[in-house]
């Protein structure tokens, strides 16, 4: 009996699968069923007839998708220069002849990198030449192998590869037109927010899937820690989540199955639909090359590319854009129009292709002609591909949007034909701080509320519902807990330190009898620990944008600038609500927003100085860790260089806000775009060190189990023990209402009381003796939930706030703004005492105290009161 799935080399003898098995897949294809991976592999072995009637049907899964385009019987190319910024590299393909030695570089008269005048001189000559893409490509992370490469960067005044890269690109725009594509390989989370705004678009090949193909000694990847499939698929995600048109493919013929093949391009089909990101597939057949380890490894025949890219357009479907580079195919051109392509790449008239060097560019005469005899019309696009060019925001940096728009024809997307790139400059926005849309929403959230329940995006902007939906499942199954919670109470009540993770798992799933003895626990030690005095602090929140395209699925708070609560205030209207808040007492404001993409990353140090100039004895509690990356992303300046500027500019402390959970796992769920857990603890430890202290938070009651909150505890515990910065930690319990994870289905409805219990008594236990402040949110939970949650171990109230906006356009009912009045009865409900505190948990002022008492209650111009 013949295996369907076939694990054998693609270079091996024939297995070929059954007559049955193929007929099957050919007419699921046929049909348009979805196929699956085995399918998939059987097709990928297709010959002769069977090659036709795939080809056949892929091609029609193709025209119904250009149709739909608007590009019936279209097929695009870029018209390139190709520039190798270095060919150094940290990686050791087997294959590869792009990658080279210092020694060799310095032998043949060049330097580690390509120079300035090098870049600019290929980038004029392209322009000159009508091409309107920089195709800049280089190794992967050259400085940490080379240390010539190292030495090179820091004489020529750059951190690392990633900067050059960025300082280039930049150069390019203003000097030549060209639109930068960039292939760096390897790229971070934070690498991408550094390289959006100068590029329109990146790429990376993902090859394989194929693990073996990398760790097994021989593999063709053996070696190279960039080829790893599980760190590539993990980049091609953070292009989504950062909205970043992102270029990627296969590489066929290395030695990889059929089925490992077919697992391939189900991989990408993943991550285009959870992201919808990739705007290019590449399937490249390899070639082998002299003097590379792979030189006696037989090419890819054109079958076997020609199958690939068939197979690939009935899993990627029509709106998919293929492409196969057309000088690696012997000018076979009408058989990969035939499988299915739509898309030649980039051709240049003017640079060879450096990675495959022996292999020259068609002309682009050439192209048109084998279009038009295979039916199709050969029109020139991009680098960044006309989708993506009419969605504009937030895939479209509004730095980049000129330079865009410069070469692009606004009804198509497409590259105007007569467009001749010219030098345009690389700024911010103009207009940064103009005072639009719905600036009362502060006041009336609480009495009009929100014009709808959902963003007018909701089925685009947050990626593929079903892709989530199956995604979170594993993180929401609930665990088995056998540890004795009756020994897991004595521990806690002895020391709460030696707490085992099973026993705080066990803790954390506590309820009834269990669960009152536990809060009692917390409750004793909170007592031991900062005495009976429940705190809180008058301050006012300012968010000052709602405009923010990150895409968070559980905030309601993110408007689109067309929508009709969006908003954006002046910098004199930031000002005149930290002037209010001083009149009536207050010591702090709190200040955050959205992340707008016309707001320039020095826009948080003018709204830091704009209030201390106004009030010079304020607080400035300002800027989440997603602000501070995106500053520090916009200006080109490291985390603690941009944290240092913003500290000369008044700010004195940051939120510890956009933690949301501390694990990836659930992290990925709830948001597309926002800063991962790594970079969150890297900006709040880096602020601690600079001095500038922080709370931290959780919110929970989502996609989340009680073992994701025992290890954000556990993290936050960590850092406090490293750096002491922490001043408070905060519960949020998540608001469902609005938010659109829940009303695609997937989160549940916000947290129990049990929950609610559980984490306040156990953030008291964990974290001692590290963090000794414990918080609730009245905004959240009302005052009998507040009052609650101060007898189960927290010890602060938080602030009077004044204005709140974010938690009540998710929808919580409790209003926006607390007099002192009213916290203080919430701490009497508790059978307790209450103390104003500072910011930093310090005492206040005396002529702060008195002017909060003179003024307490009475703020009918700064919004209106709501009670429960």
């Amino acid at each position: 009996m013949t295996d369907h799935r076939l694990g054998r080399q693609s270079g091996s003898p024939p297995g070929r699968p059954t007559e049955n098995a193929m007929r099957r897949a050919l007419k699921r294809a046929r049909d348009g069923v979805a196929l699956d991976v085995t399918e998939a592999a059987v097709l990928l072995q297709a010959r002769g007839d069977d090659l036709d009637d795939l080809c056949a049907s892929a091609a029609r899964v193709r025209d119904a998708g250009l149709e739909a385009a608007g590009r019936a019987g279209v097929i695009t190319y870029s018209k390139s220069v190709f520039i190798p910024l270095t060919r150094l590299c940290r990686d050791k393909c087997h294959y590869c002849t792009f990658a080279t030695v210092p020694g060799k570089l310095r032998r043949a008269g060049h330097g580690m990198f390509m120079s300035p005048d090098e870049v600019l001189a290929i980038a004029r000559r392209g322009a000159e030449t009508g091409c309107k893409e920089a195709l800049i490509t280089l190794g992967d992370k050259p400085e940490d192998r080379w240390p010539e490469a190292r030495q090179w960067l820091e004489a020529e005044g750059y951190d690392d590869t990633i900067a050059y890269v960025r300082a280039m690109s930049i150069r390019i725009l203003e000097e030549t037109g060209l639109l930068p594509h960039l292939n760096p390989g390897v790229l971070s989370w934070t690498d991408f927010q550094r390289l959006k705004p100068v590029a329109p678009s990146m790429g990376m090949m993902l090859e394989t899937t194929a693990t073996r193909l990398w760790s097994e000694p021989g593999g063709p990847h053996y070696g190279s820690p960039d080829k790893e499939p599980a760190v590539r698929l993990r980049v091609l995600e953070d292009a989504g989540r950062s909205s970043v048109p992102f270029t990627s493919g296969l590489l066929i013929g290395i030695g990889e199955t059929y089925e490992e093949r077919a697992d391939s391009l189900f991989a990408l089909r993943r991550v285009s639909r959870a992201y919808h990101g990739i705007q290019e597939l590449i399937l490249q057949n390899f070639r082998a090359k002299p003097d590379t380890a792979m030189r006696g490894m037989p090419d890819a025949e054109l079958d076997e590319l020609v199958a690939t890219v068939a197979v690939a357009r009935h899993i990627m479907g029509p709106s998919a854009c293929l492409q196969a580079p057309p000088n690696l195919v012997d000018a076979e051109y009408a058989r990969l129009i035939g499988a299915g392509i739509d898309d030649w790449g980039g051709v240049s008239p003017l640079t060879p292709d450096h990675v495959n060097p022996e292999r020259p560019w068609p002309r682009i005469d050439t192209l048109a002609e084998h279009s038009a005899a295979a039916g199709f019309r050969l029109e020139e696009r991009l680098c960044v591909y006309p989708e993506f060019v009419t969605r504009g925001e937030p895939w479209m940096d509004p730095r980049l949007l000129p330079h865009v728009r410069a070469l692009a024809d606004p009804a198509t997307g497409l590259a105007r034909p007569d467009a001749r790139p010219a030098g345009l400059p690389w700024q911010e926005p103009d207009e940064s701080f103009t005072s639009t849309g719905r600036t009362d929403l502060h006041r009336t959230i609480d009495t009009e509320g929100r014009t709808a329940d959902r963003r007018d995006d909701f089925d685009e902007v947050y990626g593929d519902w079903d892709e989530l939906r199956e995604a979170a499942k594993p993180g929401m199954v609930a665990q088995r807990i056998d540890t004795d919670v009756r020994q897991a109470l004595k521990q806690a009540a002895d020391d709460p330190t030696r707490l085992t993770d099973d026993e705080a798992l066990a803790l954390l799933h506590a309820d009834g009898p269990a669960l009152d003895a536990l809060t009692r626990i917390a409750d004793e030690l909170r007592r031991s620990v900062v005495g009976d005095d429940v705190t809180y602090i008058v301050t006012r929140n300012i968010n000052f944008t709602n405009v923010c395209y990150t895409g968070c699925r559980f905030c309601a708070f993110a408007q689109r600038r067309t929508d009709a609560d969006a908003y954006t205030l002046s910098l004199d209207q930031v000002a005149d609500r930290a002037a209010q808040a001083w009149d009536v007492g207050a010591v702090e404001v709190c200040m955050q927003g959205g992340i707008h993409p016309d707001l320039p990353g020095t826009a948080y140090f003018d709204i830091a100085r704009a209030v201390k100039e106004r009030v010079p004895g304020m607080h400035v509690h300002a800027f989440s860790p997603m602000e501070v990356v995106n500053g520090a992303s916009r200006t080109g300046m490291s985390i603690r260089e941009w944290l240092t500027a913003a500290k000369e500019a008044g700010l004195d402390s940051i939120p510890g806000t956009a933690a949301e959970i501390l694990d990836d796992e659930v992290r990925w769920i709830l948001t597309k775009g926002k800063l991962p857990a790594a970079t969150w603890i890297e900006v709040v430890t880096t602020a601690h060190e600079l001095g500038i202290r922080s709370s931290s938070t959780m919110m929970y009651g989502h996609v989340d189990q009680p073992r994701h909150w025992l290890g954000h505890l556990r993290t936050l515990a960590r850092i406090q023990q490293e750096t002491g910065g922490f001043t408070e930690f905060v519960t949020l319990p998540f608001i469902h209402t609005n938010a659109p994870v829940y009303l695609a289905g997937i989160a549940r409805p916000g947290p129990t009381d049990r929950d609610n219990r559980a984490v306040t008594a156990m953030a008291r236990l964990l974290l001692h003796p590290h963090i000794t402040n414990i918080q609730t949110s009245w905004v959240k939970l009302g005052t009998e939930g507040a009052a609650e949650m101060l007898r189960s171990g927290a010890n602060d109230l938080g602030g009077t706030l004044m204005e709140e906006t974010i938690s009540r356009m998710a929808g919580s009912r409790y209003g926006s703004y607390r007099s002192i009045k009213d916290l203080v009865s919430i701490a009497d409900l508790a059978g307790r005492p209450s103390k104003a505190r500072t910011t930093l948990y310090g005492d206040v002022p005396e002529e702060r105290l008195r002017t909060a008492e003179e003024s307490d209650g009475q703020l009918p111009e700064l919004l209106p009161l709501v009670t429960d």
